[in-house]
């Protein structure tokens, strides 16, 4: 698999796209490993990072209960 990120050509990762951010979590909620989302290094800090941020200003849910 190949980073979904690097094939867009995206340089930065928008914390407000939930509907981006949520293909990158499971149904429990937490955030997926590199392994099992196919990300590079790089964009897999920026999604966590991002997904936390999100979090933080409620606009993603830190469970899924």
């Amino acid at each position: 698999m190949h980073c979904y990120f690097c094939q867009k050509n995206q340089k930065e990762i928008d914390f407000k796209d939930t509907a981006t951010l949520n293909r990158f979590l499971a149904v429990s909620g937490k955030i997926k490993s590199s392994k099992k989302t196919g990300l590079c290094t790089k964009h897999q800090r920026n999604i966590a990072l991002a997904v936390k941020r999100a979090r933080i200003i409620a606009l993603l849910p830190f469970t899924k209960a």
